[in-house]
């Protein structure tokens, strides 16, 4: 596989793929997205099969830390976590258990379709804007933990993947619900 640090979810087997560094906010969004409906196929780990370019699902607890703990239990008050673990290296950390439709359908693909670099500053308006080609490359190639291990099935794999998916820079701030009704929004050939 070619493995990505992001969050993914799909709706109608078709992938969004959170790119981002920690802190920026994916596994929050990952975490809401799945709470409204998309599949989780994982919060932190994307993993493309060279061979056809889709994404296997790897759906484990999503770690929600520090502020994301009580903004997730606020959006979605029926969401399983578990303790909280105070004093780690990443502050306090709890656990979110991913929604039974997504553990269920472990084993099956989805097909890569938009890529949206997240980006969470507390108090910013929200922006969704496009991306070149050539920047999510760039961008995304920092995301991946093994593309140079790879060599030319990496480099062809994530190629593929920027062919077939829009991309975009997703910067949101405090609204949650919003930022996940501009991604459904997208999804559904809104904007």
């Amino acid at each position: 596989y070619l493995m990505l640090h992001a969050g993914v979810v799909a709706r109608k087997n078709q992938a969004l793929i959170l790119p981002a560094w920690p802190g920026s906010g994916k596994s929050t969004l990952s975490a809401a997205l799945c709470q409204r409906g998309w599949r989780l196929l994982s919060d932190e780990f994307g993993l493309v099969r060279p061979k056809d370019g889709l994404l296997a699902p790897f759906p484990r607890l999503i770690a929600l830390k520090n502020e994301s703990i009580a903004v997730i239990r606020d959006f979605a008050p029926d969401a399983v976590l578990g303790p909280e673990y105070p004093k780690t290296r990443k502050g306090t950390v709890c656990h979110l258990r991913p929604p039974a439709e997504s553990i269920a359908r472990d084993q099956e693909p989805a097909k890569p379709r938009w890529i949206v670099f997240p980006q969470f500053k507390a108090g910013a308006s929200m922006s969704l804007r496009s991306v070149e080609k050539t920047e999510a490359f760039v961008t995304l190639s920092g995301h991946s933990c093994n593309y140079d291990l790879i060599g030319l099935r990496g480099f062809k794999a994530l190629t593929g993947l920027i062919d077939f998916c829009d991309c975009y820079r997703f910067e949101y701030g405090g609204d949650l619900e919003q930022a996940v009704a501009q991604l459904n929004a997208l999804a559904d050939g809104l904007i």
